[in-house]
């Protein structure tokens, strides 16, 4: 591009555009390859007609692979939340998640993880609904230090039901036990991810994990196959948006609970 700064008569082509005290310059090489600025606005001529040289636009803000920003150019997290604007550590609060198993907590903790980390609320491992009303006994509910629980398969008239009942009858306002439709985490995640139109109905007698990796067609032999099946499966998770609704409405009601304005 070569302009003419019409107080000077200096015409030549644009080499680079600078800030300098505050000021953008636009230096011109004329054709003897000298060089001058000149500061940007009005008062510049191109292919005989006058204009207005402004500064470039600043580029949008580029995510990295895999990253997500807003319009404004604000990182999202796979929750669909904006990004904490500072990294700075959040005092641990009282109030805590529980979830039935590893896998369940590691699913929470891709899509939910920076929100948690946030707020201050850690995950912590149930090993099987059984062991609840134990738990909660050790922890000792009460409003400003919440329990809130993520519960595999709960239906009306389970197990799970039942115990659900009873820790929320002995630690009502405190406690919060929600479930899940779904006989396994795994399921949660939407089977398209996989390749699959729908999850496997795996006949009762058979591991539910065994089961679905067979009819995947992946190593399903021992617990170190389970476990690269499982990383296989969540690696496929990108957002919130690869999760089923059942799950993310449970969750994100979870979260709301525990962090309260009054909780600790």
């Amino acid at each position: 591009m070569v302009l003419e700064d019409v107080g000077s008569g200096w015409v030549g082509a644009v080499t680079r555009v600078e800030k300098s005290g505050g000021v953008y310059l636009v230096e011109l090489e004329d054709r003897r390859g000298v060089r001058r600025s000149f500061p940007l606005g009005p008062g510049f001529w191109l292919d005989g007609r006058p204009i207005e040289a402004l500064p470039p636009k600043p580029k949008p803000a580029q995510a990295s692979p895999g990253v997500q920003l807003s319009a404004s150019g604000r990182r999202i997290t796979n929750s669909g939340s904006f990004a904490p604007a500072s990294s700075a550590p959040t005092v641990a609060k009282r109030s805590r998640i529980w979830v039935e198993g590893r896998h369940d907590a590691e699913l929470v903790q891709h899509v939910w993880g920076e929100d948690l980390a946030a707020a201050g609320i850690a995950v912590q491992l149930l090993e099987g609904v059984d062991n609840l009303e134990d738990v909660l006994e050790v922890f000792g509910p009460t409003d400003t230090a919440r329990a809130g629980v993520l519960v595999d398969h709960m239906v009306p008239g389970s197990k799970e039901s039942r115990i659900a009942e009873a820790v929320s009858a002995r630690w009502p306002g405190a406690v919060l036990v929600l479930g899940h439709p779904f006989v396994d985490i795994w399921q949660a995640v939407k089977p398209e991810r996989v390749g699959l139109r729908a999850w496997p109905d795996v006949p009762r007698g058979i591991d539910i994990k065994h089961g679905t990796l067979d009819a995947l067609g992946w190593p399903h032999a021992d617990q170190r196959d389970i476990a690269m099946g499982w990383k296989r499966i969540l690696s496929t998770v990108r957002t919130y948006r690869d999760l089923e609704p059942a799950l993310l409405g449970r969750v994100e009601e979870l979260i709301d609970f525990v962090t309260v304005p009054w909780a600790q």
